[in-house]
């Protein structure tokens, strides 16, 4: 037998170090090559490390939220044969992942055989005793239903990819009685001391890193606007009746793509970026327009490079498109960077005013709130009208007040007469 050393590969990108975000493995596993390990953060992506060998894990080199140096020693495996333990296994193949650890691809990597003991405490029987520590895999969402239900996430069977807990399996968990909702109603009343601590590593902890860094070096100032979108709803129904089985649905997100791209024709300056460092301010003639997207590890931004060559559709299937990219972990570094203005929505539940962040280093960010019907007052007569509110940020060391007031004005006038959105 002899030990096969995996040491931190070199990414690429001049990248010294890298974050060490989970293990999909711990020490006693048996692996197969190509079975996902590890997953690392650099600045700009999460990345897979796979394994090159056949063995069993002996020895792991650092903890999850630690930042390892490049060539630094990762994992050692237990092989047949002489191993490598004197030479660098640096140059082991990544596979990028910028969103989310991908842990089916650890378990779809194994034969069924060498799976089997690492799943069988999540696969049998309706109830799993796992470790008192140890935390299931699950979205955030699944665990604040848990929670709301009274479940103890760490006793349900989970029947998604590497045993991850769904909904439904929640559910089910209350449906076989294990759930203590059955109890009587004043147990709902009853005191609760537990507590519970998350450590704040990977992807989470490059957005706290982003979002603290905008706020202490940008000079925030938000503006909202008031817009009428009933005429721009009907427009966008009636060509979703027309075109949108051969052409696809739109949304309203491609129609403010379009506003942003002609309103940035007479305010340049809110597409640009600020080195305040260099102390330097370009503007750019493409628009990449970011569009926020929530995934289970938090708020990416994929870039819809050069909106203003697109038309309606394209923009349309191109937002899709980087939203699922983003959602499942397959976007890659190049669609989560380079943005110049970014647009960011919370759909039904945009509320009425937000304060989004910026997204440095550019300058903008226009947030856009729920439409809802209100009664308004027009020519006199009170009607009922779809208002929407559009809740938008600025670096108030580039933009100024007035100048931000009229952008977004621009931007309620294409959108209240659409008709001017497509006048050259």
């Amino acid at each position: 037998m002899g030990t096969h050393v995996i040491k931190m590969p070199d990414i690429g990108e001049g990248i010294a170090e890298v974050e060490l975000s989970q293990w999909h493995v711990k020490v006693g596993d048996l692996v197969v090559e190509d079975q996902v390990l590890a997953d690392v953060m650099t600045d700009k992506a999460m990345v897979d490390i796979p394994s090159p060998v056949h063995g069993k894990v002996i020895a792991l080199g650092g903890q999850p939220g630690e930042v390892m140096a490049v060539g630094s020693v990762l994992i050692s495996i237990e092989v047949e044969g002489a191993g490598n333990l004197k030479e660098s296994a640096a140059t082991a193949p990544v596979k990028e992942a910028p969103v989310a650890p991908k842990v089916e691809a650890a378990v779809e990597s194994k034969p069924a055989a060498a799976a089997a003991p690492r799943l069988a405490a999540v696969c049998q029987g309706p109830m799993v005793a796992r470790e008192a520590d140890e935390r299931p895999l699950a979205s955030p969402a699944v665990r604040k239903h848990a929670l709301d239900l009274g479940i103890q996430l760490r006793l349900v069977r989970g029947s998604g990819p590497a045993g991850r807990v769904l909904h439904e399996d929640l559910e089910t968990y209350l449906a076989q009685g294990q759930s203590n909702a059955s109890a009587p109603a004043a147990a709902a009343y009853a005191q609760r001391h537990d507590e519970e601590q998350i450590q704040v590593i990977g992807m989470r902890r490059k957005i706290a890193q982003r979002m603290q860094d905008a706020t202490q070096r940008a000079a925030h100032f938000s503006y909202v606007e008031e817009i009428d979108v009933t005429a721009i709803e009907e427009l966008r129904a009636h060509l979703n009746e027309k075109h949108g089985a051969s052409r696809g649905k739109l949304t309203l997100l491609p129609f403010l793509v379009r506003a942003l791209v002609v309103a940035l024709r007479d305010f340049p300056q809110m597409n640009a970026r600020y080195d305040d460092e260099a102390q330097v301010i370009t503007r750019l003639g493409a628009v990449h327009v970011g569009v926020a997207t929530q995934s289970d590890v938090g708020l990416m931004v994929p870039v819809v490079r050069h909106a203003e060559a697109r038309s309606l559709w394209d923009s349309a299937a191109e937002i899709s498109r980087l939203a699922n990219a983003a959602r499942n972990g397959k976007a890659s570094r190049d669609e989560l960077s380079g943005s110049t203005i970014t647009l960011t929505s919370l759909g039904a539940l945009g509320g009425i005013v937000s304060t989004p962040v910026l997204n440095l280093p550019e300058v903008a960010i226009v947030g856009v709130n729920k439409i809802v019907e209100r009664p308004m007052v027009v020519k006199g007569q009170v009607v009922i009208r779809k208002m929407m509110n559009l809740s938008s940020s600025f670096d108030h060391r580039v933009v100024d007040g007035m100048d931000a007031a009229l952008f977004i004005q621009a931007i309620r006038g294409l959108l209240e007469q659409p008709a001017t959105l497509f006048v050259e």
